[in-house]
């Protein structure tokens, strides 16, 4: 197949079996990893603004609009994590860095309000929010794309598990930001900050020990390779197709 002076080359998918992972015994893994990360989100978002008025001191608006900003940035973060995930790394690499960037952050978080000294813990502060930002941002496109994954479309069967796993992950998403919206943010305000950021920190690191306990079982697909620049055409090498120049 010729296409402006390129040839594409196709390679059949059914040369390369399906491996026999996956399903119900590898996608469970993934949910612990998710609650974690939607439970640390939580805790941290729903009382963000009022660490900063009362414990930074700063005024109610630049405090709203500190978090708002975050949080924008926060949003913005996927699209790269998405492209990181497609083209070079695949989906399960992605999710282990991004989620030890994610720890790393929480735990800067903890020291930030424990043992920092005061003049540069909001600076700390803030280095760390972010680095939770970029952590989030490598997780969130990948892990529920990851958990379809070890499900076969081309099985009846597991199309219904599938159907079935997802309506448990949200489930567990749902109790994870009740939870963390009623118990750690009673922490926070009642307690201390410490142990209520310790927690979350905490909940990372299962999170992170679970989903590595399935290891052997996901069902992985590797990256799809970086889009190439062909005669004003954009083609994406992957391991199912192949650009190479020649004459048409």
């Amino acid at each position: 197949m010729a296409e402006n002076g390129h040839q594409l080359f196709s390679l059949n998918p059914s040369t390369h079996p399906k491996p026999s992972r996956g399903g119900w015994n590898a996608a469970i893994f993934i949910i612990f990893v998710e609650v974690a990360e939607r439970f640390a989100f939580f805790g941290l978002a729903g009382n963000l603004i009022m660490y900063l008025t009362n414990e930074l001191h700063q005024p109610t608006a630049m405090a709203a609009k500190n978090v708002n900003l975050w949080m924008g940035v926060s949003s913005l973060f996927p699209l790269v994590g998405a492209v990181v995930a497609d083209s070079y790394l695949g989906r399960f690499k992605t999710i282990i860095f991004s989620s030890s960037i994610y720890l790393m952050g929480m735990v800067l978080l903890c020291l930030s309000v424990s043992v920092v000294p005061p003049h540069y813990r909001e600076a700390i502060f803030f280095v760390s929010l972010y680095i939770l930002a970029v952590g989030e941002g490598g997780h969130k496109p990948c892990v529920q794309t990851f958990a379809a994954d070890q499900f076969d479309e081309d099985s009846e069967e597991e199309r219904k598990a599938k159907s079935s796993f997802f309506n448990w992950w949200y489930l567990a998403i749902v109790i994870a930001g009740t939870v963390a919206s009623l118990v750690v943010i009673y922490i926070q305000d009642n307690v201390s900050w410490v142990i209520g950021y310790g927690v979350l920190a905490a909940v990372i690191a299962a999170g992170i020990i679970l989903f590595l306990l399935g290891i052997k079982s996901y069902r992985k697909q590797g990256p799809l390779g970086e889009p190439v620049h062909c005669g004003g055409a954009s083609v994406c090498r992957s391991g199912t197709e192949v650009a190479r120049e020649g004459d048409a």
